[in-house]
């Protein structure tokens, strides 16, 4: 049941990062079509960098959970299964201590643009909050996939990450 809503929930993340590089090709396409036919959209520019922040940080968990994230598996691969099983754990574990600090500070950041009524200082003067929610949840849900990701090396599940990882390296 908590495997289903995990990877249901890491889905739909990847599906909202989708729909914000919509969301950025839409605003930047309104931009061009704007200047052209001579009219104006106050703040699109804004909201394009809005969507493009989210996007990225909505696809973190998605992306850790199928092996995307950047890795160096050199020293990894030159040692015996057991020194390799404790490095990668050691490694998540560092994983899991920045996303902690980032979940931390960027629902800090949302929680205090809304306290102070932070808005954008482009002609859109959107309240900071709204597009700083994507930042937020893509963190909180990365952290939320590296201690998936712990739990399961730990346990000594090495299937926790998708397999396509696993033939890329070998």
């Amino acid at each position: 049941m908590m495997r289903k809503l995990l990877d249901w929930s890491y889905s739909a993340a990847e599906v909202l990062a989708a729909v914000c590089m919509v969301g950025v090709l839409a605003s930047v396409l309104t931009s061009i079509l704007s200047r052209q036919l001579a009219f104006h959209v106050s703040g699109l520019d804004a909201y394009a960098g809005y969507f493009m922040a989210s996007a990225g940080f909505l696809a973190l968990a998605s992306t850790l959970r199928h092996g995307e994230h950047i890795r160096v598996t050199l020293v990894l691969n030159a040692l015996a299964p057991a020194g390799k099983r404790r490095l990668d754990i050691a490694a998540i574990a560092v994983g899991v201590a920045i996303a902690v600090s980032l979940a931390f500070f960027s629902t800090k950041l949302v929680v205090d643009s809304y306290v102070f009524n932070d808005i954008s200082t482009s002609n859109d003067a959107t309240p900071l909050w709204i597009p700083q929610l994507g930042m937020a949840a893509g963190n909180i849900l990365l952290l939320i996939a590296f201690i998936d990701l712990l739990i399961s090396r730990i346990r000594g599940d090495e299937s926790s990450v998708d397999t396509q990882e696993q033939q890329r390296h070998e």
